[in-house]
């Protein structure tokens, strides 16, 4: 296994191994130098179906003679990417998880704010459902 995901091209667009990059999003090495020359020299375009992307643990699977070239992604890059080369039933899952933790970003700034304006600890306690431990906890940070 290797530290970074993988550009490659397929023979058949139907492949199910990874996925085109623009299904991932803005990936900042499709810009760079390297990428462009290596698409430049295998007359493919960045949007062209036969252009692939893998994360790292799934450099393995693609095939040896397949065009391949290693890329490194940033790490929100390479969530996305894990995001949409997941199976459909974890990719549900992980989209929960993404739910909570926008939503619980901030979290305690926001029990401090209730505290701060004058809510008691146990109207905050039933109003999001935490813990009063939690809230209290959140007020002496």
């Amino acid at each position: 296994m290797t530290d970074d995901a993988y550009l490659f091209l397929v023979d058949d667009p139907a492949e199910p191994l990874g996925v085109p990059p623009a299904v991932v999003g803005p990936l900042d090495c499709m810009e760079t130098p390297a990428v462009r020359a290596w698409l430049d020299a295998h007359d493919v375009s960045a949007t062209s179906s036969r252009l692939r992307v893998v994360p790292p643990e799934d450099t393995g699977l693609i095939t040896a003679q397949s065009e391949r070239l290693p890329v490194p992604l940033g790490a929100e890059e390479l969530s996305r990417l894990r995001h949409r080369t997941a199976p459909e039933a974890l990719a549900a899952v992980e989209d929960e998880l993404l739910a909570y933790r926008d939503c619980a970003h901030g979290r305690d700034e926001l029990l401090a704010r209730a505290l701060g304006a004058g809510l008691a600890p146990d109207r905050i306690a039933e109003l999001t459902g935490e813990d009063i431990a939690t809230i209290r906890a959140a007020a002496a940070r």
